[in-house]
């Protein structure tokens, strides 16, 4: 990939806060024209004033996944960071309604992914290339309970993924899977609980052993801005394959190095002997 394709503007879904907020950021500080999209532009109004002193220029727009007609993609974009998503309670299989849960997730963070990505590849091809990077989930390659119905929304794009690197290597496009562990965000903050799956007593004693296991690994967490500045580092690297895969905190980068490395069935089967012991 030429220079030119990662000196291009950049476009970020889902970047009123969180990662989405620092990776906007990220991007324009380090010269980029930035392009931070958001269901509601007043939720960004603080980026503008951040961005003031950076090297690049950044800008908001409205960009709702949900919405084809709000999903537009500059003629100057060469990166594409698909970050808008959404969480719901975590709930067991048994107990996740499938259109209050499941089709509220694959919505946004498949479909809307979807809609997105289909707006970019032309404008890219028509650049001469550049880079979709899709954020995912590291919790992707581990049996997490009560994550089934998020994870699979999250497992969706990362096959989504694989077909599209096979599609666009033709067009110089590569694609970049950001797979986060636990991110200083809204979003893990609101998760900060027991999971509601605990609510039923049948799954109580598991949710109370994941919530022990969740306030141990506290101090192991990554501000927004350390993800977002690996994040550009990925979608900027002048050599790399034409798909990679990479965390953007130490746990996330070791679970992927863990499973780059070790049969997934292995691992999954420890995984699941571990909390599934009576």
């Amino acid at each position: 990939m030429s220079g030119s394709h990662t000196q291009g503007a950049v476009l970020v879904t889902g970047a009123s806060r969180g990662i989405g907020r620092a990776t906007a950021l990220e991007f324009a500080r380090r010269g980029h024209a930035t392009i931070a999209t958001m269901r509601d532009p007043d939720a960004g109004a603080s980026l503008i004033s951040d961005a003031q002193n950076c090297a690049g220029t950044l800008r908001v727009e409205r960009l709702d996944v949900n919405d084809s007609a709000s999903i537009s993609v500059g003629s100057d974009v060469t990166i594409v960071v698909n970050n808008a998503g959404v969480e719901t309670e975590n709930l067991s299989v048994e107990h996740g309604d499938v259109d209050e849960h499941w089709k509220y997730l694959f919505e946004a963070n498949v479909f809307g992914l979807v809609r997105v990505t289909q707006r970019a590849i032309p404008v890219l091809r028509a650049n001469g290339g550049g880079v979709i990077c899709n954020i995912t989930s590291s919790s992707i390659l581990a049996p997490v309970p009560f994550l089934a119905m998020y994870r699979a929304s999250k497992a969706a794009v990362m096959a989504l993924g694989e077909s599209l690197a096979a599609e666009v290597a033709q067009f110089g496009i590569r694609i970049v899977e950001v797979m986060p562990g636990p991110i200083v965000t809204d979003m893990l903050a609101a998760s900060e609980r027991r999971a509601a799956a605990g609510d039923h007593e049948e799954y109580a004693r598991l949710a109370d052993a994941m919530w022990v296991t969740r306030q141990q690994i506290i101090d192991q967490y990554t501000p927004a801005e350390e993800a977002a500045r690996r994040i550009a580092d990925a979608c900027t690297q002048t050599e790399a394959p034409q798909l990679m895969r990479v965390g953007c905190d130490d746990m996330a980068q070791s679970m992927v190095d863990a499973w780059k490395q070790t049969p997934h069935d292995t691992m999954t089967q420890s995984i699941i002997e571990y909390y599934g012991a009576p």
